[in-house]
C-alpha cells in the first residue's frame, strides 16, 4: 500500500515537463545567464505563484502532502495549464486517501450495457475499462476495430483486448489508423489521466510498465507527461475491407465509479463513410443474411 507521506514522481516529473515549456521572457522575467535546462527555474515559478521557493521545492519532491486549493491553483496558472492539466495537477498534488489493497477482481461489462450495444446494429461501439480494456464489443466494433481478433475475446480476462496495447504493439492496429501519431499521443494523454486518479491500480501500473519497456514510442511519448480527456473527436481509419473512414467518436462514461466508458463511432449521415459502414456490416457473413425480427401486428392494431 502506497504511504501518504511517499515522495510521487509523478508529480515531480509533470511539474518539471511544464516548467520547460515556459520561457522566462514569456511570463515577464528577465533571464540572467545560461541555463542548463529550458524554462522556468524553481524559484521562479515559486515567485510567479506567490509561494515560498523552499515550499515549492516540497511540493514539487512529494514532501508536502497538504498543499492547498489556493496554492494549486496558483501553480496552475503560473505554468498556464489547461483545465484538463488543471484537474490532474490536484490529483496528484492531493491524492487521495491509499486504500487497502484488494486482490482485484476482472472487471465485466454490465449485462444491461452489452444489451444495449448490441442493440446497435448499424454504429460501432465498445465498452472500455478504465485500464482500455475492451469489455465488450458490438458486432461492428469488433469488424471495425478488431477483426483479427476473436470475437467472445474480452469475454475472458486473460486474453481480452487493450486498445491501448494494442495500438503500440500491434502491426495491424498500427496500419488502422491514418494518423497513428495523433492517435498515440491522444491515447497517451488519456491514459495519463486515468493514472492520476487511480494511483494504487497495479493492473495499470503494470500496463504501463509493459507498454514503456516494449515500446519505444510509448516510453518517449509518456515521459513528455501529456494530459487530456478525450471525450470525442474524429477517428481517420484505413480499414483493410473497406478502405478510407472518418467517424465521429464519443466516450460515455457510465455512472458507476468504476472508470468504464461506453464508446460509439458515427459516420456523417449521407456521407460515403456512412455507406463505407454499412458494406462493413454487409461483409460478415455471419450478419449480413441475418433476417430482422418480424413484428407481427395483433388484430385491430396499427402495423
Amino acid at each position: 500500500m502506497r504511504s501518504e507521506h511517499e515522495g510521487r514522481p509523478e508529480l515531480a516529473g509533470f511539474l518539471r515537463s511544464r516548467r520547460a515549456r515556459v520561457r522566462p521572457e514569456d511570463v515577464g522575467l528577465v533571464s540572467h545567464g545560461a541555463r542548463r535546462v529550458p524554462g522556468l527555474r524553481r524559484e521562479e515559478l515559486a515567485q510567479l505563484a506567490g509561494v515560498s521557493p523552499i515550499y515549492y521545492t516540497r511540493l514539487e519532491q512529494g514532501q508536502s502532502t497538504n498543499a492547498s486549493e489556493s496554492v494549486i491553483e496558483a501553480i496552475a496558472r503560473a505554468l498556464g495549464l489547461t483545465d484538463d492539466e488543471r484537474a490532474y495537477l490536484h490529483e496528484l498534488a492531493r491524492p487521495r486517501p491509499a486504500k487497502r489493497r484488494r486482490p482485484q477482481r476482472a472487471e465485466m461489462a454490465r449485462h444491461g450495457v452489452e444489451q444495449l450495444i448490441t442493440a446497435m446494429r448499424d454504429i460501432p461501439a465498445l465498452v472500455l475499462g478504465r485500464r482500455t480494456e475492451v469489455l465488450a464489443w458490438n458486432e461492428l466494433g469488433h469488424l471495425l476495430f478488431a477483426g483479427h481478433y476473436d470475437r467472445d475475446a474480452p469475454k475472458r480476462p486473460a486474453d481480452r483486448p487493450n486498445l491501448t496495447r494494442m495500438l503500440f504493439l500491434d502491426p495491424h492496429t498500427r496500419e488502422l489508423y491514418r494518423r497513428w501519431d495523433e492517435e498515440a499521443s491522444r491515447a497517451v494523454a488519456s491514459l495519463r489521466v486515468v493514472a492520476g486518479r487511480y494511483p494504487d491500480d497495479a493492473a495499470l501500473t503494470a500496463l504501463v510498465g509493459e507498454l514503456i519497456v516494449k515500446s519505444p514510442e510509448f516510453a518517449a511519448c509518456w515521459a513528455k507527461h501529456p494530459v487530456q480527456v478525450c471525450g470525442a473527436g474524429t477517428k481517420y481509419l484505413h480499414h483493410p475491407v473497406i478502405g478510407d473512414l472518418e467517424l465521429d467518436y464519443e466516450a460515455l462514461h457510465l455512472p458507476e465509479d468504476d472508470g468504464h466508458r461506453l464508446l460509439t463511432y458515427t459516420p456523417a449521415p449521407g456521407s460515403s463513410h456512412e455507406a463505407a459502414v454499412q458494406l462493413l456490416k454487409a461483409s460478415n457473413p455471419a450478419t449480413a443474411n441475418r433476417p430482422r425480427p418480424r413484428v407481427v401486428a395483433e388484430p385491430g392494431r396499427l402495423t
